[in-house]
């Protein structure tokens, strides 16, 4: 469950404006799984609407989709009703960092864009964290293999052209996010080798819809990330303005443009992979 986002309500829009970005980098990465890759069976650890799911099963053997939220397991479920006829999906209602199965059960462990949701505290060391990677290490059979799609602290500042349109609601959105050399030591912590970090460059998280830029002035667009849920009313207001003024002006493309200019090469998600020791 999101510590500062409603999904409940979120989940009817979410996968409007969504695309599972960095897919083929994970089936990458657990083709090194103790199994074939066939048939392995993988844990999404916070599967929301089940995009992951979905990109992911016509290359694994089966998932176990685990999300505390009702709203997204529900969207989830619907969507993916065939794969779970047939065996190829469960879904489970139950926090990650208590989850309901066996030791050493999973070939793979994929978390995707979820960490930041996490109530957490820096200056406790990421006590959250910890619990959730230890929770992962316990369920993954030796050698099995974590993937986990995040941020780094560049793209969240270079990666998404509206942050700029609501700078307080970035700053606390970033200092939600690990950073990534900290990430890595807590993975080490907990059990995992880590093995690098691979970004891709060329998908913004949210498509084709992420290159409109009056994107923001939707309700519906908004929905698909979740910085918008740390703008205060005041200050939706004034970006509201802000944007349809720019609109008016005839230069809201270009202001898009120039605070997209760096995403292309910092990309938008960042996918770390690891192994259980």
């Amino acid at each position: 469950m999101s510590s500062y986002e409603n999904y409940t309500h979120k989940s009817r829009n979410y996968d409007k404006t969504r695309e599972p970005v960095g897919t083929e980098i994970s089936v990458g990465c657990f083709a090194h799984a103790p199994v074939p890759l066939d048939r392995t069976v993988i844990l999404d650890a916070g599967c929301g609407t089940g995009n992951y799911s979905q990109a992911m099963l016509d290359y694994v053997g089966r998932i176990e989709a685990v999300d505390m939220n009702p709203g997204m397991l529900e969207v989830a479920a619907q969507k993916l009703a065939e794969a779970k006829d047939e065996g190829r999906i469960s879904f489970h209602s139950a926090r990650i960092d208590e989850l309901p199965f066996e030791d050493e059960y999973f070939d793979g462990v994929m978390i995707n864009q979820v960490l930041h949701h996490l109530p957490d505290e820096a200056a406790k060391d990421f006590p959250a964290h910890r619990r959730v990677f230890a929770e992962f290490a316990r369920v993954l059979k030796s050698g099995g293999v974590l993937v986990v799609n995040t941020c780094s602290q560049e793209q969240l500042r270079h990666g998404y052209w509206h942050y700029s349109l609501i700078p307080e609601a970035a700053d606390a959105l970033r200092a939600r996010y690990v950073p990534l050399d900290e990430l890595a030591g807590i993975l080490s912590d907990s059990g995992f080798a880590y093995r690098g970090r691979f970004a891709p460059v060329d998908a913004p998280v949210q498509g084709e819809s992420y290159f409109d830029p009056r994107g923001p002035l939707s309700k519906e667009w908004r929905d698909g990330d979740s910085v918008w849920s740390l703008v205060s009313e005041d200050r939706l207001d004034r970006t509201i303005s802000r944007i349809q003024d720019l609109d008016e002006r005839g230069e809201l493309e270009a202001f898009m443009a120039r605070n997209d200019a760096l995403r292309p090469h910092v990309g938008q998600a960042m996918v770390l992979f690891a192994s259980r020791e």
